[in-house]
């Protein structure tokens, strides 16, 4: 990798490792850690490259690589004559996070729908003194939560067929 490559992926390490210590409370090395891996791929990311990468000792390194393992964010393969072990992002972590996500906005859905039915019903009983409830705040909503769904719905549909695909490639 180039030396400008190199300082961009250090500059993204740090920005989504923050990313990840907020919105995965995990600890910042933790956070750092994963996003390393997140921007190494699939060719998978050994020991020492992450000694390397981002100047931590040992055992800070170790003891965040084994959480993330058994967090199941993070696996390994190994190769054949080669005892290092290489790791790579769960992929079914990433679909839990979708199918999280779904759900938490699918609940949001559904709540602004309950919320709109009451104020509808406030609404219709309330007298001309009374300022009606305003709906389209609710109606826009409802609207974004069903496309973002749909949209990860997608998503996942599309993770899914890779992962078949590349399991149908290698055999499993």
């Amino acid at each position: 990798m180039s030396p400008e490559l190199l300082k961009e992926k250090h500059l993204l390490v740090e920005r989504l490792g923050v990313l990840f210590e907020k919105k995965e409370a995990l600890a910042p090395m933790a956070a750092r850690i994963f996003a390393f891996v997140v921007l190494t791929g699939r060719q998978g990311v050994t020991f020492e490259d992450l000694l390397q990468g981002l100047c931590a000792s040992k055992s800070t390194i170790s003891t965040h690589l084994n959480h993330l393992h058994d967090l199941k964010k993070l696996e390994y393969f190994t190769k054949p004559g080669d005892r290092k072990k290489y790791y790579v992002v769960n992929q079914d972590s990433i679909r839990q996070h979708i199918d999280e996500m779904i759900a938490t906005w699918d609940e949001q859905r559904e709540l602004h729908l309950e919320m709109k039915a009451f104020k509808n019903k406030v609404n219709l009983l309330s007298t001309d003194l009374e300022p009606p409830f305003e709906m389209d705040f609710h109606d826009n909503y409802i609207d974004f939560l069903e496309q973002a769904i749909k949209s990860l719905n997608k998503l996942k549909d599309a993770i899914n067929l890779k992962l078949t695909q590349s399991s149908h490639n290698y055999g499993h």
